[in-house]
């Protein structure tokens, strides 16, 4: 596999969602880590780590994020969408099934105090619907002691992909985390876009399952 690619390992059965990095369902899965902004410049940080599986039903993501300063809003609430969560410290996922027109792609946000966000994102018109549902289920949590916090999703595959997922498939997808207030917020990116934006999907890699 290329430094552009990450494997995503396959889950007979589902799992609550967890985010602990050394339980079973996460122990031996892929992962991928970064600690470079968008423009591929150091960040300074520890990196970030992302691990992956898949089952037929679900897409499970998790983030580890080691962090220097926590820029929190005020006064979460996780009921509903929080817009706009890039605006404090958040974990990204853009992810894409369509290859044909790569401008049509999906995202998933959630914040280290369980805040989320996701949009149906069609960039070649400029859209970034946000009041889209996929349905996804999300957790967070912070360890001070460690300085480390802990994002997960779930994301049923009928909100990514018109596909049976199976081994094989490939998806274009992007890994990011914001950290810090202003005006010295770091950008992470896996795959950097060069760019200040982390909407160039032209710059995105690949995941594919396993």
């Amino acid at each position: 596999m290329s430094a552009q690619t990450v494997r995503c390992t396959y889950s007979a059965a589902d799992s609550p969602l967890t985010l602990d990095p050394a339980a079973a369902f996460w122990k031996d899965a892929p992962s991928v880590a970064f600690q470079h902004d968008s423009l591929g410049k150091d960040t300074g940080l520890k990196p970030t780590v992302v691990r992956v599986r898949w089952s037929k039903q679900f897409l499970y993501v998790l983030f580890v994020g080691p962090y220097e300063v926590l820029h929190l809003k005020p006064n979460p609430q996780t009921k509903d969408d929080t817009v706009p969560l890039w605006d404090w410290d958040v974990a990204e996922l853009f992810i894409g099934a369509d290859f044909s027109n790569i401008q049509r792609y999906k995202e998933f946000e959630v914040s280290p105090q369980g805040e989320w966000v996701d949009l149906n994102v069609a960039k070649d018109k400029n859209e970034f619907d946000w009041h889209w549902n996929s349905g996804f289920e999300r957790a967070a949590r912070i360890d001070r002691d460690a300085k480390i916090w802990y994002g997960g999703m779930k994301i049923p595959w009928t909100a990514i992909d018109t596909r049976e997922p199976k081994a094989g498939n490939e998806l274009r997808v992007n890994f990011y985390r914001i950290e810090g207030p202003p005006p010295s917020r770091k950008f992470l990116a896996w795959q950097p876009t060069n760019s200040a934006s982390y909407h160039v999907p032209e710059k995105f890699g690949k995941l594919v399952l396993e």
